[in-house]
C-alpha cells in the first residue's frame, strides 16, 4: 500500500464521489469543515493530486474554461485508486492509531499547577471546545440546509459529540478539584506501612 499523505487521502475520498477539479475540491473541503481534519491548501492540494496521478491512483478527464476564470481540469478516481481507498478506510475506521495528544501529556503533569490554576486551565478549554462545537452546530446546520447527505458528514457529528463529552469531563473533573474531591495536597502513595505494621502485630 502507497504511503498517502492525509491530504491526499482526502482528496482520493472526495474523488470517489464524482470527477471534480482541484478548486471544487478545495471548496467541498471548507464546506464540510474537512479543514479541520487535514491541513489543506489550495498550492498543496494540487500538488498532493498530482502525485495522486503519478501513483495511478486518479487520472485527468480533460480541461475545460468557464468564462473569464483560468483554466480548470477534472480528475476522476481509477479503479486502482478506488482499492488504495477502500483498503485505507477499512484499516484507519477498524485500527485505533498511536497518537500522542498533547492535552493527555498535560494532564499527566497537571500536579504541578496549583489547584486553583488547573481548575483554571480545565474551565478555560471547557470554554473554548464550547465555541469549536458551536462552530460545528453552524455547520451542521449549514450541510442539512443542503441536503447533503449524512453519510458525507459523519465526522461533522462524530467531532460534535467528542467535543460534548469532553465538555463534561472538563467540567466535572473542574468541580471536583475545586470542591477538594480531588486532593491536592500530600504524598503521590499514601504511606500505609502503619497500617500493615498493626496487621502483622495481630
Amino acid at each position: 500500500m502507497a504511503s498517502l499523505t492525509p491530504l491526499a487521502f482526502a482528496a482520493l475520498g472526495l474523488l470517489a464521489e464524482a470527477p471534480m477539479h482541484p478548486y471544487e475540491m478545495f471548496q467541498t473541503m471548507l464546506q464540510r469543515r474537512e479543514d479541520q481534519n487535514v491541513k489543506v491548501r489550495p498550492g498543496t492540494l494540487y500538488h498532493q493530486i498530482g502525485r495522486l496521478v503519478d501513483l495511478g491512483f486518479a487520472e485527468a478527464l480533460g480541461t475545460a474554461r468557464e468564462g473569464n476564470r483560468p483554466e480548470r481540469t477534472t480528475y476522476a478516481i481509477t479503479d486502482h485508486g478506488r482499492a488504495e481507498l477502500e483498503a485505507g478506510l477499512r484499516r484507519m475506521i477498524a485500527e485505533p492509531a498511536d497518537e500522542y495528544p498533547e492535552f493527555q501529556l498535560a494532564l499527566s503533569h497537571v500536579d504541578n499547577l496549583t489547584a486553583t490554576e488547573a481548575v483554571t486551565a480545565l474551565r478555560a478549554r471547557a470554554d473554548a471546545l464550547r465555541d469549536e462545537r458551536a462552530g460545528y452546530d453552524e455547520a451542521a446546520t449549514g450541510l442539512q440546509a443542503k441536503r447533503l447527505a449524512e453519510r458525507y458528514w459523519l465526522d461533522v457529528s462524530y467531532v460534535r459529540d467528542m467535543l460534548t463529552a469532553q465538555i463534561d469531563w472538563l467540567t466535572a473533573a473542574a468541580d471536583r478539584i475545586a470542591s477538594g474531591d480531588v486532593p491536592w495536597d500530600g504524598p503521590a502513595v499514601p504511606d500505609t506501612s502503619s497500617h500493615e505494621d498493626k496487621e502483622h502485630t495481630r
